[in-house]
């Protein structure tokens, strides 16, 4: 990384844990994150918390303030509602991202960030690059979306 951010590591040496579908996995030895990473991670998900709050706040207002317009237009009351409930199925999402993010907070401070819920393997620092708020290594996160294939979930 850039810009003077910290860069997240391990402590400890690297081992291979698993290969699957030709892509070798790295785990770090001891799967424990230092501090300088854990307190990347921390910043990452406080600034993503603090975004979407403050997006769910000025939405909120936005809705308390504007009035609905009663369009003689059928067409104009159908844009607005698809408007309404676009933003609502958004916020929706994002209410759901809100709690992952305070859980993986709270898994931070607990020590157990990182750390697949499934196999109790750490979990790679790329997968977590890419959702911090994962709680499942690639691996276990593969089986379960192929069960989940196979029952129709």
């Amino acid at each position: 990384m850039n810009h003077g951010t910290m860069e997240p590591s391990y402590a400890g040496p690297l081992r291979f844990v698993n290969i699957v579908d030709s892509l070798a996995l790295i785990s770090i030895g001891g799967g424990t994150m230092d501090q300088k990473t854990l307190d990347y991670f921390r910043q990452l998900l406080e600034s993503e918390l603090n975004r979407l709050l403050d997006d769910a706040g000025t939405t909120v207002f936005e809705l308390i303030t504007t009035t609905v317009e009663n369009e003689p237009d059928p067409l104009d009351r159908a844009t607005q509602e698809l408007d309404r409930n676009s933003r609502y199925q958004i916020r929706s999402r994002e209410s759901r991202l809100i709690k992952k993010i305070r859980e993986s907070l709270a898994a931070i401070e607990d020590g157990s960030y990182g750390i697949c819920e499934d196999c109790e393997e750490p979990i790679s620092i790329e997968r977590l690059k890419a959702r911090p708020v994962t709680r499942f290594c690639i691996v276990c996160k593969r089986r379960r979306e192929q069960f989940e294939k196979a029952i129709g979930y």
